[in-house]
């Protein structure tokens, strides 16, 4: 009953140590929630250590079991708080009330002569706040059981029972993973290193059982007999009413039509779950057709999770909101589980509202900072004292300057270049200092490492480290004194090291210039002052590099990234410009990477166990049939040289055949392929040197590499610096540090993070690209085909780097004849043949048909299908 906890009306409470720990036992989520509700003065909450209390310990008597010993605890201790509440020489004697939901300790209670409700009787008897009804969660399985009561599901097996299986093997043990396409389907990702059967599919209702996404549970493999195979059907839960199982069962005969022998998978049920993963959902409500209903169905934003069963009073105003309901509990007899309203966030549709939807559903933690940790910034007015002078070098006299996108205010990194009296060259980066006001283990270390990285939304930063560090003292500003930590090397023209020092440094930047700006200054004809004479230097140097490390087989693949241009006054996107990159970008980008590279070697060297890495594996050599397909059909098509053969054997064998894949009549070609290479790409991690012996970069053709660039917005960069401090001396080291199973915790802690500020950046461009197009109409655009389906094609708009897909199969009309060819691939709609890299043209509109899933249509209108 958190949620009924958590809400403003209760106060004054007394939480007993016997309950906290068994809470925390049982669930660490709800026991940090439970703190936190401790910790919040408004709120009155106390815990009383009743175990370490001489009047109200007890202990366990012959034959007693443990919870009921607790149970005993428990009441001897409102007992004594009943007796000692009544020595206050008051008008008001205190009452004391006991809340529980256990039967049997209820009626001992009472018995006993304490007041006692049980949680719902409690709520229910507060008439002034009626609405708190709504957020009780649903306690057992019965007393809900829904009239008709029919059994749907197989009962769940016990854990003990589930145990013993896993080890004797008749059970697999792994994740959940419902399917976005179909919710009649879904994959079981086994745990442990089984090469055999890692993917189990499930199909089914009744083979589902009751799993919900995330769930860990256990499977039964079903005989070879009953293995099916993936469905390529699109199928979503549109069922309104409960007792619509006979047509569940014609949809689940759907898929089982004619399949392959060879694409049979390993195929299983659920028999039980082992560990619920259930987090707060957000949604909308769609309000029963039936008058003055209290029951509702709640629909999930993200498809993967069933309905959601609710009972309120106030569908008629939570109609058209987004709100967040927990589920309780999935009885067998019921075709969605229970759940309870928690609260409402806001009208769909509302940018607010979306915003905090986006960043719910991608767990990426927005709260404010907390007292506890804003307790640990340093206080102002700030400066630089003689302590922190001891292990740095004064670096003040050297002319850095930082080069960023315009706006920034989180500036990391900052360089400089210098001719030094031997004719080489002094080349340093110069990073932001984080470290140096994070320490280790505090409450401000805790809740960046819960953050894991700085996370970018269209128009809305959330910050990793508070706006003080991340805007002010760690930002690299220009005529300010910053720490820093640089990276200096001495190199000759040809851009080789021949030298590299590192060391903790006081800097004072002399200009934050932006790309635009840097750009003009090397261009410029009349500028010779030291900034612009650093920056040639530097820029020189750059290509140097980055021709170096082309050659060495680096990838350069293009991702067309959107900006919006907002409206000053409302905050609307007004048009969306594709991002275009300047010498300066990469500029930067080359010694960016090169400290990376530089910092790697020496952390790796100096720690060869517990150096934190970044690698970049190389794909399967199947992901990337449908690159060589898709050139080849392309050579045929222009009757073009050999020069459209995509080699794949190596890094660099790919880099060279995409250089040299262009087309004189077809310019744009080389621009597809290589953002089709991107699709082909694995995901780079973070890892553990001392857990793992495959250390190379594919992308960047490096065979080590690390995050140490941009600490103010990667937590990662703060363990590497960390580690790079202790390697020269300049701190000191902390157990954690040199922990290789907890830093291998962190990196996939740290991993996910990245993956899901990935996911809600996208998230956020998409919503914001409704945004744009709600307030367009429709809007005629070139095209070009990226993928072929089955049933559809999808397109890119180069103008807005946006992509779609346009189906052939449409809700209410007749459906053409398709033809599909995965071998060119090309897909024929009647009588008009579509190639993937085709140019065609499209309408675009917003679809707002389907409130909570708005969006953006495409329609074929050249060739005219």
């Amino acid at each position: 009953q958190i949620d009924i906890l958590e809400d403003p009306v209760i106060k004054n409470v007394i939480v007993l140590q016997t309950v906290l720990q068994e809470v925390r036992n049982r669930s660490a989520p709800v026991y940090k929630r439970i703190r936190d509700v401790i910790q919040n003065p408004e709120k009155h909450f106390y815990s009383f250590s009743n175990e370490h209390h001489r009047e109200t310990y007890v202990e366990q008597e012959q034959g007693e079991t443990s919870n009921d010993r607790n149970d005993r605890a428990i009441r001897v201790a409102v007992k004594w708080y009943n007796e000692h509440l009544k020595k206050i020489e008051d008008e008001e004697k205190i009452q004391v009330i006991f809340l529980t939901n256990d039967k049997t300790n209820k009626e001992k209670a009472l018995e006993e002569g304490i007041t006692a409700y049980t949680c719902e009787e409690y709520i229910k008897s507060l008439i002034a706040n009626p609405d708190l009804v709504d957020r009780l969660a649903c306690v057992s399985d019965e007393g809900k059981e829904i009239e008709s009561g029919k059994i749907i599901f197989p009962e769940h097996i016990p854990l003990s029972k589930l145990q013993q299986g896993i080890k004797s093997g008749i059970y697999l043990q792994g994740t959940y993973r419902a399917s976005r396409e179909n919710y009649l389907e879904a994959t079981v990702w086994v745990h442990g290193d089984a090469e055999e059967n890692k993917e189990i599919i499930i199909q089914g209702l009744k083979h589902l059982n009751r799993a919900v996404h995330e769930d860990i549970v256990a499977v039964e493999l079903l005989a070879k007999d009953e293995w099916v195979a993936p469905s390529s059907v699109v199928l979503q839960d549109d069922g309104q009413n409960e007792d619509d199982i006979e047509n569940e069962e014609e949809k689940e005969n759907v898929l089982k039509t004619s399949v392959d022998k060879d694409m049979l998978r390993p195929t299983g049920k659920i028999v039980g779950i082992i560990k619920r993963n259930w987090r707060p959902f957000c949604g909308m409500l769609s309000k029963s057709q039936i008058k003055e209903a209290r029951r509702h169905l709640f629909t999930p934003a993200d498809r993967r999770i069933p309905r959601i069963r609710i009972e309120t009073r106030q569908a008629d105003a939570l109609e058209g909101q987004r709100i967040i309901v927990a589920i309780d509990g999935w009885p067998r007899n019921s075709r969605y589980p229970n759940g309870h309203f928690v609260k409402s966030l806001g009208s769909a549709g509302d940018k607010e509202t979306e915003t905090e939807v986006l960043l719910l559903e991608h767990d990426v933690p927005h709260q404010p900072f907390s007292k506890a940790v804003l307790s640990f910034l340093p206080k102002m007015p700030w400066r630089i004292t003689e302590q922190d002078m001891k292990y740095r070098e004064d670096l003040r006299h050297l002319c850095v300057c930082s080069v960023d996108p315009p706006g920034c205010t989180d500036i990391d990194d900052a360089l400089h270049c210098r001719e030094v009296e031997n004719g080489n060259v002094e080349v340093g980066v110069h990073i932001a200092d984080v470290s140096h006001f994070i320490r280790p283990g505090n409450a401000l270390d805790e809740e960046s490492v819960k953050r894991g990285t700085t996370v970018y939304l269209c128009e809305k930063r959330i910050d990793m480290v508070p706006e003080l560090l991340s805007s002010n003292l760690c930002s690299l500003r220009s005529n300010v004194d910053r720490l820093a930590f640089s990276c200096i090397w001495e190199m000759n023209h040809k851009a080789e090291i021949l030298k590299t020092r590192f060391t903790k440094s006081i800097i004072n930047s002399k200009a934050s210039l932006t790309y635009a700006e840097a750009q003009m200054r090397i261009d410029s004809a009349t500028m010779n002052d030291d900034i612009t004479t650093s920056l040639r230097g530097l820029n020189k140097l750059a290509k140097i590099l980055k021709k170096k490390r082309i050659d060495n087989g680096a990838l350069t693949l293009s991702s067309p990234e959107v900006r919006f241009h907002m409206d000053s006054e409302t905050h609307d996107p007004i048009d969306l410009q594709t991002k275009e990159l300047k010498e300066t970008n990469s500029m930067v980008e080359e010694f960016m990477l090169l400290a990376n590279v530089s910092v790697a070697q020496k952390i790796y060297d100096e720690f060869p166990e517990f150096a934190l890495l970044r690698k970049h594996p190389a794909p399967p050599p199947s992901n990337y049939d449908i690159l060589v397909k898709a050139a080849k059909s392309k050579a045929s098509f222009y009757h073009a040289n050999e020069n459209l053969e995509i080699k794949t054997d190596s890094a660099k064998a790919l880099a060279e055949s995409l250089d040299k894949a262009e087309s004189p009549t077809f310019p744009y070609l080389n621009t597809l392929l290589r953002i089709l290479t991107t699709r082909c790409m694995m995901q780079a991690v973070y890892f553990c040197s001392g857990m793992d012996n495959d250390f190379h970069h594919y992308g960047l053709a490096s065979p080590i590499y690390t995050h140490f660039t941009s600490p103010i917005r990667r937590y990662a960069d703060i363990i590497v610096h960390r580690l790079l401090a202790v390697a020269i001396g300049a701190d000191s080291t902390y157990p954690e540090l040199t922990d290789k199973h907890k830093l291998a915790d962190m990196c996939k802690n740290l991993n996910y993070r990245h993956k899901m500020a990935q996911y809600a950046q996208r998230a956020s461009v998409a919503f914001h690209t409704q945004l744009f197009f709600k307030s367009k109409g429709v809007v005629n655009e070139d095209a070009y085909i990226l993928f072929v389906r089955k049933n559809a094609i999808v397109v890119l708009i180069p103008k807005y780097g946006l992509e779609g897909t346009v189906f052939f199969e449409e809700k209410g009309k007749p459906t053409p004849r398709l033809d599909y060819n995965n071998e060119v691939p090309s897909l024929t709609v009647e009588d008009t043949t579509l190639c993937i890299f085709d140019k065609v043209k499209v309408n675009i509109m917003l679809d707002a048909s389907n409130i909570q899933h708005q969006k953006i249509r495409m329609v074929l209108v050249e060739p005219k299908v």
